[in-house]
């Protein structure tokens, strides 16, 4: 998950990882004053935010397949009434999904979600780009007597953190529209994935502590109004709310989200709370938050049976084919039809070639892809290992084809400016 538009705190990749203004950085020595402040812009980095994401997630899959007792006895470990899996993906998580909230209240006042004009295209496209792969995945297993349906929602999500990293690091001199394009679908199918948690892994519903809930975020918002700027006091605000959340039987996630968009936002206002705790927040969720969910939930058994049981097993073939073949031909027919039949046009600067490219990493789903997966087949560990396996595979295959499609862009574009 990133910003969704260009924060001027934030650095690039020169900022981070070279020269530092001309300071010289120590690694593994002692932090300092300046180094303090770096970290947490380094955390704000696309690139570092995914290669930690990636750096949890192989050692989750090295540990699960070298060490599998371990792996399984650490997740299971109890610390008061959860588990440390389900701390990271009902505790932990939620400070992802409230990133994820502040960034949807800024987009909606003052961002590309402000003007349904300019976003008419990307919306489309992000709402086909979930329609089609939840599609593929429901005629795959409505075709096969060992069908399960109950995935259906996992091959909607896109991994905004890996997609945005991936077009940092190969797509630079690519038009930065082309970033905003991504951005925007992220930040839709975001908010789909969300409603979905809300509305369809919601069981059990118990009104009392639902109305607790409630109350926590109607206060907030009410603090919010009045300006109330310590942020000390929305914190047991906020831990009081995620418990009435969780013990209500809605996932308590979806507390995160609510208190992010209950969020005042003002961009005129030089101490708006949404950019201020987005700020805050942001390092927090990709270098700590999400590094740990991935080490807890991406650790899954790699051998030859999983692997063919990914492409023979109508749960595994649904999600891949979902993921790599659902995901672009979705967002870029969406965005096509979109410019060809309604006013909305494609911004000047962009080729439909690399909206293909772009629609190919939408097929890296993760984080929220893999969160939905243990929803989705919570009784079932089998399933649920199957289905996160195809989740990887998938990723990795999107990854590279998109990488192959946005490098043979950036040359494109490079030769066009060498012959102008």
């Amino acid at each position: 998950m990133s910003s969704a538009q260009s924060d001027p705190s934030e650095t690039n990749d020169s900022d981070t990882g070279g020269s530092n203004g001309g300071r010289k950085v120590l690694l593994f020595g002692r932090l300092g004053p300046d180094d303090t402040r770096v970290l947490p812009e380094l955390l704000r980095n696309e690139t570092v935010g995914g290669a930690l994401m990636l750096a949890a997630t192989v050692a989750a899959l090295l540990w699960a397949n070298f060490g599998s007792d371990s792996y399984s006895a650490v997740r299971g470990t109890y610390v008061g009434p959860m588990s440390l899996q389900h701390w990271a993906s009902d505790g932990l998580l939620t400070v992802f999904f409230f990133v994820a909230g502040l960034e949807l209240k800024r987009e909606f006042t003052s961002g590309s979600l402000a003007k349904p004009s300019e976003a008419l295209l990307p919306v489309v496209a992000a709402i086909a780009g979930m329609v089609v792969p939840a599609s593929i995945y429901i005629i795959v297993n409505l075709s096969s007597d060992q069908g399960n349906l109950g995935g259906w929602a996992i091959p909607m999500a896109t991994d905004i953190a890996f997609a945005l990293a991936i077009l940092a690091a190969v797509g630079s001199r690519l038009p930065t529209s082309l970033r905003a394009f991504l951005l925007t679908l992220a930040i839709v199918d975001d908010l789909g994935a969300i409603i979905v948690i809300a509305v369809v892994f919601t069981s059990g519903l118990k009104l009392a502590w639902l109305a607790g809930a409630l109350a926590c975020a109607a206060l907030w918002w009410f603090l919010q109004r009045k300006r109330v700027d310590n942020g000390w006091i929305y914190i047991p605000l906020f831990i009081l709310g995620w418990w009435c959340m969780y013990s209500s039987g809605v996932h308590a996630t979806i507390a995160g989200v609510l208190f992010g968009l209950l969020t005042r936002s003002d961009a005129n206002d030089p101490k708006d709370p949404v950019d201020r705790w987005q700020h805050t927040w942001h390092p927090i969720s990709a270098g700590v938050i999400v590094p740990i969910f991935a080490l807890m939930a991406a650790g899954v058994a790699v051998n030859a049976t999983a692997i063919r049981d990914v492409f023979t097993t109508p749960v595994g073939l649904g999600i891949v084919l979902g993921l790599v073949l659902g995901k672009p031909i979705g967002v870029f027919a969406g965005a096509y039809l979109t410019a060809r039949f309604t006013k909305a046009n494609l911004a000047p600067d962009l080729r439909w070639s690399e909206v293909f490219s772009v629609s190919m990493l939408a097929g890296v789903g993760f984080t929220v892809a893999l969160f939905v997966s243990e929803l989705a087949f919570t009784r079932n560990e089998l399933l649920i290992e199957e289905s996160k396996a195809a989740i990887l595979i998938a990723s990795l295959i999107a990854a590279l084809v998109a990488t192959v499609g946005l490098r043979r862009r950036t040359r494109q574009r490079m030769a066009d400016a060498e012959n102008a």
